[in-house]
């Protein structure tokens, strides 16, 4: 039997789709069937490889684009739906934590990898883009291991970071040999994407060293 927990709402990210009357709905769908909190977690990263994969097979079918945007939005939401089915059915648990972190790292990482590989990318920019995003998430937990709550600053945080490959990918599906400066646009996304999660990286430390120091 999982024991239940108090949520910390304070520590939570703030999305303001939890107050969407379709996520409210779908939540409680879910809760009805008995799906658990951990499953739509689970699901979420299994959608996001997906993801990577159909961004991989783009060099052959540029139309998987449309396909691969779609598959991020539904990792999305089941990141929105994970917590909130954990909270309404009174299941949420340290053991939940950990469902809810290491699946976002999985799936974050097989959407960017497949981006690298995606129609005129780049496999380098993917691998560097994975890897800001996971500094990302390690500098927010670092930052909460130090007792000083979750920080989900932007401007390139997960939501942020799939909302820049979901419009990308749609861009590569209508204009699939776009280039800027002649560099080709995905590999423009994803070093777009490293830049901006490495400044979202030092802009957390930097959070988290204010943080430190008025505790002093």
């Amino acid at each position: 039997m999982v024991m239940s927990y108090e949520v910390d709402e304070e520590n939570r990210r703030p999305l303001k789709s939890r107050s969407w009357r379709m996520a409210d709905a779908l939540s409680s769908a879910l809760v009805r069937m008995g799906v658990t909190a951990n499953a739509v977690s689970v699901a979420g990263m299994i959608v996001g490889i997906f993801a990577g994969v159909l961004l991989a097979l783009t060099p052959t079918r540029p139309v998987l684009f449309i396909a691969a945007a779609v598959a991020v939005q539904f990792r999305l939401l089941a990141n929105l739906l994970d917590g909130m089915v954990a909270v309404k059915s009174t299941t949420a648990s340290k053991v939940g934590e950990l469902f809810n972190e290491i699946p976002d790292r999985v799936a974050d990482t097989a959407i960017l990898v497949g981006f690298g590989y995606a129609y005129h990318s780049a496999p380098l920019a993917g691998a560097l883009a994975a890897a800001a995003a996971i500094f990302v998430a390690y500098v927010r937990a670092f930052g909460a291991s130090l007792e000083l709550g979750q920080d989900f600053c932007g401007p390139l945080a997960k939501p942020h970071r799939m909302f820049v490959v979901t419009v990308g990918a749609m861009i590569c599906a209508f204009k699939p040999g776009l280039a800027i400066a002649e560099i080709a646009f995905p590999v423009c996304v994803l070093e777009f994407l490293v830049v901006g999660s490495l400044f979202t990286a030092v802009r957390r430390i930097f959070r988290i060293r204010k943080k430190l120091r008025s505790n002093e």
